[in-house]
């Protein structure tokens, strides 16, 4: 024993029950833990029992080695948590012996489990009305997380919120939706602004009657204004890169509609889903359907073409991607194509449908230069990685401007899904109650991933609300855009998909969710949606608020779960737009190029975005019995008119063949189409 303790360091004691824990610690390595316990005597407490941790056993020692260790301790520690009789009997006990103690602040936790933890005012953690040291606090945070089965970024996240405020229980409530604004804010990204020399609208050579209809505004907005000063009305092909709600749109409105007007070619303006041309139909109708013909072309569905409302000759065509490529697939005169307005071109690097933009892109100026159009191409993205590159691979010139006039705090809150609507309940009334400078009440965006979820939240809000979405009809969204504007809701309710497509003033958005139906929100899918809060005409300040369901989930084939989610998405990089080629996105563009443009194929791959294997593509193509030379065969060209990969086109082949019930195998690939 006496070799164990000839260079005591600390004796650490803690009041444990009835007895004492004894924790000696040289160096900070645990050299001996065990149980004192005094008797009581004439001439006060003194050592009694004694025992000494040998592995999972208690070994006896006697009284007097306690004594002969406590002479030998450089200090001796008493700590703060044992109670005021406690303290006193120890330090008559050592006192007998002419040795004396100070009392310290230690961690309980680690106290009854034999560790000496001193504590400072920047190590302690409150929990439970005591103190206890960062690592007992992070084990005990674990404990909950992992009972709620929260993952790796958000568990990161409360550890540093742990250490930041020192308080464990703050951290844990914030798990049951708890909205201590110290605690979920993460960040805020602040507001830059440059200067732009703004183009007087009445030096804006555009025609009258679109002139006319800009009459609202002194001078463009700064995007609008750097993209006519860099040749927009000139005829320059063009990628605008900006924010959310900063006026990209009507880029593409001034060079197409102008030259519409002046009668040098129709304008097509191009979105990626069929709620947003349905709304973008309905927008250039209302604006311009008195001087211009406006259609629609977005196809039904794959299985058939039903699109009666298309009229080719019209002034405007909005399209869906999809729907513009299926009339380039089965050889439908466009007419005389004076603009092309690609919007959402970052579609360009979806993993399942980049690919065709990509494909469409190069067949549409296949048909303009083989029918002598003189096009414009106009490409407009709020979120692009790579902007210089995609430019570069457009042949257009980048017109980026990155200004965000109103700074925007991001807070995260977690809350299962029966939690989410009561919190989403308490922002969007605390915001509705608040009034900016400018004098505009707080008005909320709540973004989630159902047409379903959109009116159940509407339905349980406090405030008046409303639900917004594709299934709504015109004179219903319409109404909703107004009284939202007129500031008679608090909140509207709408789905990821129609992101692209909300323009409401508002001053908070709310992520009910992190998905878009079954699939998570990317990166530029989450900025554009988040860039919605905050106008610099109403608001002070943006407000985003994302409600994470720890371990939560919204299908079976979803590997990530949305806490892991909710943290890659606030520290992501924007990421680039790549368009990647497997063998069959390959086979499918190739095949559609050469319907389109027989032995010119080669060139239309050639000048893809993305890399395609065009000699392996034709090689499948043949094997497959999809084309004979470089014409498609009959086969072939159902495949590219409905766009089918390989394994679909041969599983219907083989359910015809054996006999299987045509509505059903229709009713499947239609069920399997939905947006």
């Amino acid at each position: 024993m006496s070799k164990q303790v000839a260079d005591v360091g600390t004796l650490f004691l803690h009041e444990s029950g009835d007895e004492y824990a004894v924790v000696v610690r040289r160096d900070g390595e645990r050299l001996l833990r065990g149980r004192l316990e005094l008797k009581r005597t004439d001439a006060g407490p003194r050592p009694g029992r004694f025992r000494v941790k040998d592995g999972d056993d208690d070994v006896p020692r006697r009284p007097e080695q306690f004594v002969e260790m406590a002479r030998r301790a450089s200090r001796i520690r008493i700590s703060e948590q044992t109670a005021p009789g406690g303290r006193r009997d120890l330090e008559s006990m050592l006192g007998a012996y002419q040795l004396g103690a100070k009392q310290v602040r230690t961690c309980r936790y680690c106290a009854n489990k034999g560790r000496y933890s001193p504590l400072t005012t920047e190590t302690a953690i409150e929990a439970d009305g005591e103190f206890i040291c960062p690592d007992c606090a992070t084990r005990e945070l674990e404990r909950e997380a992992g009972y709620r089965g929260l993952r790796s970024g958000a568990r990161d996240r409360l550890e540093e919120l742990l250490l930041e405020v020192g308080d464990l229980e703050r951290v844990i409530n914030l798990l049951s939706g708890q909205l201590d604004p110290e605690l979920t804010k993460f960040d805020e990204i602040s507001a830059t602004t440059d200067e732009i020399d703004l183009v007087p609208l009445e030096d804006l050579d555009v025609h009258d009657a679109l002139k006319t209809r800009l009459g609202a505004f002194d001078t463009l907005l700064p995007v609008q204004s750097l993209a006519v000063r860099n040749g927009l009305l000139e005829g320059r092909d063009q990628l605008v890169v900006s924010a959310t709600a900063t006026g990209k749109t009507l880029v593409g409105e001034l060079a197409g509609v102008d030259r519409a007007l002046r009668g040098e070619g129709k304008m097509l303006f191009l979105v990626p889903l069929v709620a947003l041309a349905n709304q973008k139909h309905e927008d250039f109708r209302e604006d311009y359907g008195d001087a211009l013909d406006v259609t629609i072309r977005v196809g039904a569905s794959r299985i058939r073409d039903d699109g009666t409302r298309f009229d080719p000759d019209a002034d405007v065509i909005v399209g869906t991607y999809e729907g513009i490529d299926h009339a380039l697939r089965t050889g439908k005169d466009l007419g005389d194509i004076g603009t092309v307005v690609i919007d959402e071109v970052h579609n360009l690097g979806a993993d399942e449908r980049g690919h065709r933009l990509d494909g469409l892109v190069s067949r549409l100026k296949h048909y303009c230069e083989t029918n002598g159009c003189d096009t414009q191409w106009v490409y407009l993205s709020a979120t692009v990685g790579n902007a210089a590159d995609l430019a570069d691979s457009l042949g257009a010139q980048l017109i980026e401007f990155e200004e965000r006039p109103v700074p925007i705090e991001r807070h995260v809150t977690f809350a299962d899904g029966t939690e989410k609507i009561d919190i989403e309940d308490t922002l969007v009334r605390r915001a509705f109650d608040a009034t900016s400078s400018k004098g505009y009440r707080g008005q909320t965006i709540v973004f989630t991933n159902s047409r379903r979820r959109c009116h159940e939240i509407s339905r349980r809000l406090s405030y008046d609300s409303a639900p917004y979405h594709a299934g709504l009809d015109y004179g219903e969204r319409k109404r909703v855009e107004r009284r939202f504007g007129d500031q008679e809701i608090a909140c509207v309710v709408t789905t990821a998909a129609l992101a692209a497509g909300v323009d409401f003033p508002a001053s908070q958005v709310i992520f009910d969710s992190l998905a878009m139906g079954i699939e998570w929100l990317s990166v530029q899918e989450f900025e554009q949606m988040l860039g919605r809060a905050g106008r610099p005409d109403y608001h002070d300040l943006g407000t985003v608020y994302l409600l994470v369901e720890p371990d939560g989930a919204y299908h079976n084939s979803m590997e990530m779960s949305e806490d892991e989610v909710a943290f890659m998405l606030l520290k992501g990089e924007m990421e680039p737009v790549v368009t990647r080629y497997d063998e069959t996105a390959a086979i499918e563009e190739t095949l559609a190029n050469i319907t389109v443009a027989g032995k010119g194929a080669k060139r239309l791959n050639d000048r893809m975005v993305g890399d395609v294997p065009t000699k392996h593509a034709v090689g499948k193509l043949l094997e497959y019995g999809f084309i004979e030379g470089f014409e498609p065969t009959p086969l072939g060209r159902v495949v590219t008119e409905h766009f089918l990969a390989p394994n679909e086109a041969f599983a219907m082949l083989d359910a015809i063949r054996s006999g299987a019930d045509p509505a059903e195998l229709v009713a499947e690939i239609e069920l399997g189409e939905e947006e």
